[in-house]
Order: structure tokens, then C-alpha cells, then sequence
């Protein structure tokens, strides 16, 4: 049974960087609809003191999801060396498909069509999907890519993750500060070799009380247009589950490739919440007995690139892969895992070796 591994990644962060000072003019309400009676000011410095979000990426008017999304594609594929032809499947993770300038969601035709129609590939049966399975979209997208290769019905796979996350958030809402836009891409491919690539991973689903932690809704600004949905988020429980599930998700995961903490030389985590991340890292090694650990073992973007969603984790690799990240490297035979949590609420997890 073939094994897979990424040949080629790529990314593409857009080019205005959104400073704190972007939001001093917004009027901010709690979730319950009332208005914050307090300077906007020191509402944001809360945030960043919270979330560690310093800044963003904001894409510009004139581009659209697809397109970045195209952009980060090219350079995966070039990086890959292969004629882009020999695509089996193109697979495109998003939340929001391609986002109009007001805020529309647009689905049809997918994402992962409108790449394949931009680069210009003629090849009939080269299969395009859109994966809907909220932030942990792109490492889906990469399993179901493994699943593919490992049943014999793909050899060569493009898996993109793209969002534009600033034009579906409400202007009232402190956590529209989160949000952000960007794009990652990997190409993987199906190799002999044994024992690399994802040598292990897990997926959990809850969709019971935890369906409405996030989802879409009216403007907490009752005074607003409520008929134009936003992205909504329960952040306290949101926080509370991603804690209790998280870390017990990547253990299980680690287990099943027969490894321990130990084995792990990174942990890209999905960029939600920096305080978030590190508790969920701080817990980990918790439930192996560890107190004292490398905190350079999770990388951090989300000071300066905000939580971008699907794209979070394959611009992480690409940075990281291509020398970007400084202190940050992959080594050679090593191991890194590969997780995100996100609406559903699902979480998933990869085990990933390096050639």
C-alpha cells in the first residue's frame, strides 16, 4: 500500500497588514446585544493582550478567495517539479467559498474548479472537491488525499486551503479582530517508501450541543441590517472544549503511529487564539507527565498574520519548510503532527514523517 508524502508547498499572504489602529473607530457590542461602554481603545488592547493578535492580513477588493488560493497553488506546484496535468485531484478547503465584497458566500462552481480553470489544466480527469469541515478543513482535505492515494484512486494530489475571513465578520463584534485572510498549499504524492509520510491519523465530530459554538448569525448590533449573517462565535466554550479534546485527540493520534511526546519535533496547531494554543500544548504534555518542554516545539504566526483558518497550517509548513520561520526548521526522518479544531465541532490530527 503506497504511502504519502508532500512534494511541494506554497503560500500567499496578502499584502495589507491590519494594525490595531484599523479598529479605533468601531463601536463594540457583547454577545448579548449590548453596547461596550468603553473606549474602543482599550477594548482592542485587551484583545491583544488575550489573543497575542498584533496584526493581520486583510486581502484587497480586487481579489478573491480563489485567487490567492491559486497564487499559493502555483508555487506548490512549481515547488513540486511536476507538470501540473498529472493532477489526480485538486481539493480546496474553506469556510465561506468565494466571499462577494458584501459578505455572500459562493459555492458554485467549487473553489477547488475555479484553481483548476485559473492554471489552465486540460487534463478531464482531474477530479476537483471543496472540503467543508469548518477550520480543520485543510489537514481533512490532506487525509481524505492519503485515503485516495492509499485506495489506488490517486497518485498525485493538490490540497489547498484558502479563506477570506475579513469580509464575513461583524463590525460589532470584538472577534472580528481574530479573523483574517490567506492561503497555503501542499501537493502530495504516493510513494513506496515505507514508513513516511502520514504515518497516523484521527478525526473526531461533534455535532451535538457543541454544533452552535460556531456558526453563522445576524449582527449582535440589533440596530444593524440583521437579515446579513456573520461569523459567530461562543468563545468561552469554544476555549473549554478545544482544552478538554484537543490534546486528548493528538495524544491518541501520536499513540497510533507508535510513537510519544518525545518523538515529536513540531506541533503546527491551528492559529485560533494564542492563549488557547498554549494551554492546549501545556496539556499535552501534561497527559504524558511532562512539566518542563521546548515551547519552540508549537510555531506561532498569529501575532502578525491573525487566525486565517483553513490556510493556518499549510502557510505554516511552507514558511517553515522554505527557511522563513526563524528558529524553526523541519529535520530530516523527523516527525511533526499537524491539528486543528474548528466548527462542528470537529478536530482532527496528522502524524507526518519526513522523507
Amino acid at each position: 500500500m503506497p504511502n504519502t508524502i508532500i512534494i511541494g508547498s506554497g503560500s500567499y499572504l496578502p499584502n495589507r497588514i491590519i494594525g490595531r489602529d484599523y479598529f479605533l473607530d468601531s463601536e463594540f457590542y457583547s454577545e448579548d446585544g449590548v453596547k461596550i461602554d468603553k473606549p474602543a481603545e482599550e477594548t482592542i488592547a485587551k484583545f491583544v493582550e488575550i489573543t497575542e493578535i498584533e496584526n493581520r492580513r486583510f486581502i484587497e477588493e480586487d481579489l478573491s478567495n480563489s485567487q490567492i488560493g491559486y497564487e499559493a497553488a502555483k508555487i506548490a506546484i512549481a515547488d513540486a517539479k511536476i507538470d501540473q496535468e498529472e493532477l489526480d485531484y485538486i481539493i480546496y478547503a474553506s469556510n465561506f467559498g468565494e466571499v462577494t465584497v458584501n459578505g455572500y458566500a459562493d459555492f458554485m462552481p467549487t473553489m477547488a474548479a475555479r484553481v483548476k480553470n485559473k492554471l489552465g489544466i486540460k487534463n478531464r480527469k482531474c477530479i476537483t472537491y471543496d472540503m467543508l469541515f469548518g477550520c480543520p478543513g485543510w489537514v481533512e482535505g490532506m487525509i481524505l488525499a492519503n485515503t485516495l492515494i492509499k485506495a489506488g484512486s490517486a497518485k498525485t494530489i493538490l490540497v489547498i486551503g484558502g479563506e477570506t475571513l475579513s469580509r464575513v465578520t461583524d463590525p460589532s463584534d470584538r472577534n472580528r479582530m481574530i479573523f483574517a485572510d490567506g492561503a497555503g498549499a501542499v501537493v502530495v504524492k504516493a510513494t513506496d517508501e515505507e514508513n513516511v509520510g502520514i504515518i497516523a491519523h484521527n478525526t473526531i465530530c461533534d455535532n451535538g450541543i457543541e454544533l452552535d459554538y460556531l456558526a453563522n448569525g445576524p449582527s449582535i448590533n440589533k440596530d444593524s441590517d440583521q437579515t446579513r449573517l456573520f461569523v459567530r462565535m461562543q468563545g468561552r466554550k469554544i476555549y473549554e472544549y478545544a482544552l478538554k479534546n484537543v490534546p486528548a485527540a493528538i495524544k491518541e493520534t501520536i499513540e497510533d503511529a507508535d510513537l510519544s511526546i518525545e518523538d515529536i519535533d513540531k506541533i503546527l496547531i491551528h492559529q485560533a487564539n494564542a492563549k488557547m494554543d498554549y494551554a492546549m500544548i501545556e496539556r499535552l504534555h501534561k497527559l504524558y507527565n511532562v512539566k518542563e518542554y521546548d515551547h519552540a516545539i508549537s510555531p506561532m504566526t498569529i501575532q502578525d498574520f491573525g487566525n486565517s483558518s483553513v490556510a493556518t497550517i499549510p502557510t505554516m509548513y511552507d514558511l517553515i519548510i522554505k527557511g522563513k520561520m526563524e528558529g524553526h526548521t523541519f529535520k530530516e526522518k523527523g516527525n511533526i503532527v499537524m491539528t486543528s479544531v474548528g466548527a462542528g465541532m470537529n478536530i482532527n490530527a496528522i502524524v507526518y514523517r519526513f522523507p
